[in-house]
């Protein structure tokens, strides 16, 4: 019976061995899967801060491409101004200029008739061409009219209407004022005789 009750002793013990090896693997296990959750959320804490960074990178980016090309605009906008500035101030100063231009063409065909003038007429010539050239210099270009051209209402600036042969009608009799192109614009319009039908 002694022996029995070792047994069953040894039988109970074995078990409570067993239930604590148990227990104690549980026990390591339950350790483990804390473990393993606590790096995983680590692990995704890493994820969601390495999102969060890629999408600050991101947003960064945009508003650099953002304010690179909004000054890009910007520079070429006042580079742009700028030269219109320049050329608006040509501009009002050739308008100004071209009466004078005027002046010594007329000056000149008077001098034409009268021999006496002839020292004066060549010295008028050489001032008229240097200023003349100055003025293209800077852009400005006569038009180039014939009598018989087409009246054309974006050059041309008709001051009166004269009976004319049927294929002059409507067409360029007389050029009283020649007109001038400024960097390929119209700064003054050619004033024109044109042909009515008579």
């Amino acid at each position: 019976m002694q022996k029995e009750k070792d047994q069953v002793q040894d039988q109970v013990e074995e078990k409570e061995q067993n239930a604590e090896a148990v227990e104690s693997e549980n026990q390591t296990e339950a350790q483990e899967e804390a473990e393993m959750s606590v790096a995983e959320d680590a692990a995704d804490e890493e994820v969601s801060e390495v999102e969060k960074l890629q999408a600050d990178v991101s947003e960064a980016k945009d508003k650099y491409l953002r304010l690179y090309s909004e000054f890009e605009n910007f520079r070429r906008r006042t580079a742009k101004e700028k030269i219109d500035l320049i050329g608006s101030a040509n501009k009002e100063l050739v308008e100004n200029l071209v009466p004078v231009l005027d002046d010594f063409e007329r000056a000149l065909k008077s001098m034409e008739e009268n021999d006496e003038m002839k020292p004066a007429k060549e010295g008028t010539e050489l001032i008229y061409n240097k200023f003349k050239k100055v003025l293209e210099a800077k852009g400005l270009k006569k038009m180039e009219i014939a009598k018989g051209d087409d009246f054309n209402d974006d050059y041309h600036e008709a001051i009166t209407q004269i009976p004319a042969e049927e294929e002059l009608a409507g067409k360029i009799v007389d050029v009283v004022e020649n007109g001038y192109f400024l960097n390929e614009k119209v700064v003054r319009f050619a004033k024109v005789v044109t042909g009515a039908k008579s």
